[in-house]
């Protein structure tokens, strides 16, 4: 970049003007496009049941305590 009231400065490479941009020629379009056939949509089932909120359903478990600790218990051997 060069200032206008220092002529000692010099020219840094990548600070020339930007070349124009080639203009984009799109084809022209010959009528309306073919309607494509739609897909139909199907659900599915990734997460377990879910409640009106969207968490899941709570479900009891014994090998777990009330907050989803593991319980710790001696083997029944």
């Amino acid at each position: 970049m060069r200032d206008k009231k220092d002529n000692a400065t010099f020219d840094l490479p990548g600070f020339e003007p930007a070349a124009p941009l080639a203009p984009v020629v799109e084809p022209k379009r010959t009528g309306p496009r073919p309607r494509r056939s739609g897909l139909k949509q199907e659900q599915l089932h990734l997460l377990d049941e879910t409640d009106t909120t969207g968490l899941p359903v709570w479900q009891r478990d014994d090998k777990l305590d009330l907050t989803g600790l593991p319980v710790w218990a001696p083997d029944p051997e």
